[in-house]
């Protein structure tokens, strides 16, 4: 073997028929690099590993980047309530500029001079992938043979029966992309958008709605904007966002088909499962509105759309998000306290929210019932004031603009 490539392996068809292709047409060594962004348990890390060498890697290397991710991206979306289209907690997107370059970062560490992924010509993940390698580490060769020979799902599936070598569980029937921040899952089904996906293809979900469930409650708390505890533990925010994985997903929380614009100029549809995700930004934005003024909320509201739009079009390396990010931290200072949360079969409830730092609670006034902060003449002359601009267009027309 003349020369090592580095392969970004998710496990995949696309990657799987990715090693034996390199292996014989380049006469390659090839490193198998799976960073863990969440998803996986111990069971499936051994199984990844040992399908890398059946099917022909030489060596096969695991990042736990999970807490990586959070720091980096995933508290950001929280903080910023994002939901790409109102629905969608961009289950991935990020986690793609973070395993490009830890593959760059590893291609350097062996001497390798490329790095191959799986992308197809089609989707969002060749552009993340591509613009986060050239940005890091813009000597490597980057090899793209899934979008360069787009053969079909069913050519893969053949190729490696043909050589005897391991095939995903799925084969040629969906693509699944799972992670912290949910699970993606693509098939025929999301190529048109009339359709759903047959009960068998959900993955966190699956069965959830089969029966009712006992309802259950459950209380998320903050930090700095960030979750820090679950039902009273304190706990890490990633073990937070596993654990309401675990307990959600049963309940079919978080269950969605997001149809938006690609990174490419085209519709794309795409099947999800976030219950973590889901939640934790219901929850977050309901504190938010306890602790933050209108201003603050419609301000993060205007850069968590453009946050939200660089992050799903790869452009998180971009110097943009880091001043983005450094607005986020400075409105959550006072985002801390707990939120109730209802769950029932395919939907959460907020029940109530409580901070230290509730502007509700530091009026004298109560909504609807009491005054304490002003007068009932201050209250008439404010109703006045505020339709004044209302009462002088109306007054410009009867007159017909007569001076």
């Amino acid at each position: 073997m003349s020369e090592t490539v580095v392969l970004a392996f998710s496990g995949g068809l696309d990657t799987s028929w990715c090693v034996p292709y390199l292996r014989e047409s380049r006469e390659a060594s090839i490193v198998t690099v799976t960073v863990d962004v969440g998803g996986f348990d111990a069971a499936a890390r051994s199984d990844l590993e040992r399908r890398s060498r059946l099917l022909g890697a030489a060596r096969h290397i695991w990042v736990d980047g999970r807490r990586t991710l959070f720091e980096e991206c995933l508290q950001y979306l929280i903080m910023g309530n994002v939901l790409r289209g109102n629905v969608y907690p961009l289950c991935v997107g990020a986690e793609r500029s973070l395993q490009a370059r830890e593959s760059a970062r590893i291609a350097r560490e062996l001497g390798a001079k490329a790095v191959a992924h799986g992308c197809t010509a089609a989707g969002n993940d060749q552009v993340r992938f591509e613009v986060a390698l050239r940005t890091v580490a813009p000597e490597l060769e980057i090899i793209a043979p899934i979008r360069d020979l787009h053969p079909s799902r069913q050519d893969e599936v053949r190729y490696l029966e043909e050589r005897k070598l391991p095939i995903p569980g799925f084969g040629a029937a969906y693509s699944v992309n799972s992670g912290l921040w949910g699970v993606t899952i693509g098939g025929k089904e999301t190529t048109d958008t009339k359709e759903s996906l047959p009960e068998s293809a959900w993955v966190k979900t699956k069965g959830a709605f089969d029966q009712a469930r006992v309802a259950e409650t459950h209380r998320v708390h903050f930090e700095l904007g960030r979750p820090t505890g679950l039902d009273g533990e304190p706990m890490d925010p990633v073990a937070v966002i596993e654990k309401l994985d675990e307990i959600a997903g049963p309940f079919g929380i978080g269950r969605g088909i997001h149809l938006g614009d690609t990174i490419l100029g085209m519709k794309g549809r795409v099947a999800f499962e976030a219950p973590a995700a889901t939640i934790l930004i219901q929850a977050h934005r309901e504190l938010e509105k306890l602790v933050l003024t209108g201003r603050q909320q419609s301000l993060k509201d205007l850069a968590a759309r453009l946050y939200g739009d660089m992050v799903h079009e790869g452009q998180f390396l971009e110097p943009t998000c880091r001043d983005i990010e450094a607005l986020f931290r400075s409105t959550q200072t006072r985002v801390a306290g707990e939120v109730s949360l209802l769950f029932r079969t395919g939907c959460s409830f907020v029940e109530g929210v409580q901070s230290p730092w509730s502007l509700r609670h530091a009026s004298k006034s109560v909504y609807g019932e009491a005054i304490g902060e002003w007068t009932p003449e201050d209250a008439r002359g404010f109703s006045r004031l505020l339709a004044l601009p209302g009462m002088l267009h109306a007054r410009a027309g009867r007159t017909g603009g007569a001076s």
